[in-house]
């Protein structure tokens, strides 16, 4: 593993401390990846979104456009999600 030196907040450093003396982590390292997980999921989350916005915008310039109303491809897009679960 890499050994990394960070600098945290007092406020950081409570809720941190705060954690491991709970017993909810052996340790602040245990703790701090913990919250490196969650912040992985956010990330990869956003890479989604931002996924789906991009080819959203290339359909656009591409003139690629649903029939109706914003609302009514709204409605589509969900019972063909739902479909194909």
């Amino acid at each position: 593993m890499v050994t990394r030196n960070v600098v945290l907040t007092d406020t950081q450093d409570q809720l941190v401390q705060a954690l491991v003396a709970s017993g909810r982590y052996q340790n602040v390292s245990e703790a701090m990846r913990a919250g490196l997980r969650l912040l992985e999921q956010e990330e990869a989350q956003r890479a989604v979104i931002q996924r789906g916005l991009f080819e959203g915008l290339a359909q656009a310039k591409a003139g690629e456009f649903a029939e109706g109303s914003g609302e009514d491809a709204i409605r589509r897009a969900f019972r063909q999600a739902r479909a194909s679960s």
